[in-house]
């Protein structure tokens, strides 16, 4: 695993694009967005996301126990995916909470939409 650090995304950032299919990105849209699809691109925060975005908010004492991981690798994680824009936290007494951040999955979202007229 890379030690790489990923910069902290605008959320504002995938907002630039038109979906993929209608025109090509320009390289200063595809180093915006690219954090985000980064971190989306590891099983664990994949299934860290899943499990934030299916509710209002978790707290970090749910996520953890369910993987074979040690508590500051989760936390890890969920910084990675909070850096990339994907997630808010709010700190409760020792527990962080997390929440999806709805718009930046919309924006992928519409990213990555196929027009009815190209699918076939």
């Amino acid at each position: 695993m890379s030690n790489q650090s990923l910069p902290v995304v605008d959320p504002n950032a995938v907002a630039c694009c038109s979906p993929l299919t209608v025109r090509p990105m320009d390289p200063d849209q595809a180093t915006a967005v690219a954090p985000m699809f980064k971190a989306l691109g590891d099983p664990v925060r994949l299934r860290l996301m899943s499990m934030i975005a299916s509710v209002p908010e978790m707290c970090v004492c749910d996520l953890t126990p369910a993987f074979d991981l040690s508590g500051p690798t989760i936390s890890h994680h969920l910084k990675v995916l909070r850096e990339a824009g994907l997630v808010d936290s709010e700190r409760r007494g020792t527990w962080v909470w997390y929440r999806v951040k709805p718009e930046a999955l919309r924006q992928l979202g519409a990213l990555l939409d196929i027009p009815a007229s190209r699918s076939g």
